[in-house]
């Protein structure tokens, strides 16, 4: 964990910025696999570890906005444990080493948040994601679990939200030890993607990269020859003379600060003709929107510059036609980006989501497209100094998507459905970095992994 101090400092900004009442924050708890005692590997909440720095099961926050008291609930290690798990540190010991003075057993937060609803205080508490806190908070505030995401506490996700965004000086470099293991996983696949190599036999060395470094994957890999679909969790392919191999991946690390990053590569070691022609539109489409970031500057603007870099050279190559500008205001680019170009990152791959995309991605200001393919835009506000996020362009070749808009003859004007047939099979290709705005522009963050095509075929032949 970081120095107690970074702790305190984020409580009491917290304090701050909201009036009054009480905050919860339960931490997570053990999810068995198949029976109790075979579980899952915890992960705690991001929220929890923001504000109390510690990776332990059943554990809960209470901050009291009025007398400034905070209070660890949790459970000191019984016999049992100890047997089983060796010693373990107290309760208030875990306490005071994130600047917390007082320690409560598990039992006595169901009589704290009881004594504070009696006197008709408030409760500011976030919307859950785990089952396990959904019946906790039914059982502690008497709201079932279908209503819970709606009687949250917007004043609270506003700023956790608000803090969260902008990343301190020992966040930036944790994310930049996740850079250095991101870089050794994508390197490693680029050498090992041959013909006649599972998918499987990649994913396991890649997620063993990201154990061995004493983290884990921030989400599970997306690894395949069929990029065209874009979130691809099946490995189950031999990799084929000819074919992409997109790899979408990032390494978490102890702390659970993450990275994302995408790569395209060619199964044979060097890129056909046709794949590095839309190889490079993807680059330039990406290097372009990475040097428009800057504060002041809204992200869906950049998206829609990728995207119209991506129609323009689209049309180059006899997919597209008309007018560039005009296609992307009406959304014909989608058919080949149907997605937003990024999202934040730091303590959650996609930051702070479980609280809700909008608050985090938008504002009063910047409201969401419904524009099919922009609507799927996760950050669309103005970008601040300290904020990372992603930067991920990608043209994908959708078999079901193309059929359907092309029996409702949508977008004929700017789409060549002709053309864009001969590329069915083609795949997908999707090229992304994580990226810290900074006081005048960006900083692309950790060792720089291969994405020129001359780059990425070198590597290869290593």
């Amino acid at each position: 964990m970081f120095d107690k101090t970074t702790y305190t400092a984020r409580r009491e900004k917290l304090k701050n910025l909201l009036q009054d009442g009480i905050v919860l924050l339960p931490g997570n708890v053990d999810v068995p696999m198949n029976y109790k005692s075979n579980t899952y590997r915890f992960r705690q909440d991001s929220n929890f570890l923001y504000f109390f720095g510690l990776d332990q099961q059943g554990l809960a926050g209470i901050i009291d906005l009025d007398d400034g008291l905070e209070t660890i609930f949790g459970d000191d290690a019984s016999l049992d444990d100890i047997i089983w798990m060796g010693p373990q540190p107290s309760l208030k010991s875990r306490a005071e080493s994130v600047g917390v003075a007082h320690a409560e057993p598990f039992s006595r937060l169901s009589e704290k948040v009881s004594a504070a609803r009696a006197k008709g205080r408030k409760i500011h508490f976030l919307p859950p994601y785990r089952a396990e806190n959904m019946l906790l908070l039914e059982e502690l505030l008497d709201i079932k679990p279908a209503e819970q995401k709606g009687k949250a506490s917007v004043e609270l996700i506003k700023a956790i939200v608000q803090l969260r965004s902008v990343k301190e000086p020992e966040e930036i470099r944790e994310i930049e030890k996740a850079m250095d293991v991101a870089w050794l996983m994508h390197t490693t696949a680029m050498k090992m993607a041959r013909p006649g190599v599972y998918e499987h036999e990649l994913a396991g060395v890649v997620e063993g990269i990201a154990i061995s470094a004493n983290g884990m994957l921030s989400f599970p890999l997306i690894l395949s020859v069929h990029g065209e679909t874009l979130h691809n969790h099946s490995h189950d392919n031999k990799l084929k003379e000819g074919q992409l191999l997109l790899m979408d991946g990032g390494a978490e690390t102890a702390l659970h600060y993450a990275t994302d990053h995408t790569r395209t590569m060619p199964v044979s070691g060097r890129f056909t003709t046709k794949q590095k022609e839309v190889y490079e539109i993807v680059l330039k489409a990406q290097m372009e929107s990475i040097a428009a970031i800057r504060p002041g500057v809204t992200f869906r603007s950049i998206h829609l510059l990728a995207a119209e870099v991506l129609a323009g050279g689209l049309k180059d190559l006899g997919l597209m036609k008309g007018d560039v500008k005009s296609a992307v205001e009406q959304g014909a680019h989608a058919l080949f980006m149907p997605h937003g170009l990024g999202h934040m990152m730091g303590l959650d791959v996609h930051d702070m989501e479980d609280l809700g995309e909008d608050y985090v991605g938008y504002d009063d200001e910047v409201k969401r497209s419904e524009q099919f393919g922009t609507a799927f835009l996760r950050l669309g506000r103005k970008l601040q100094q300290g904020f990372v996020l992603t930067v991920e362009p990608g043209t994908y070749f959708i078999p079901a998507l193309i059929e359907k808009w092309q029996q409702e003859k949508k977008f004929t004007d700017y789409i060549n459905y002709d053309k864009v047939k001969e590329y069915i099979g083609f795949g997908g290709i999707r090229i992304e970095d994580d990226i810290l705005v900074t006081e005048d522009g960006y900083h692309v963050l950790g060792k720089p992994i291969p994405k020129t095509v001359a780059d990425i075929e070198a590597a290869m032949s290593q």
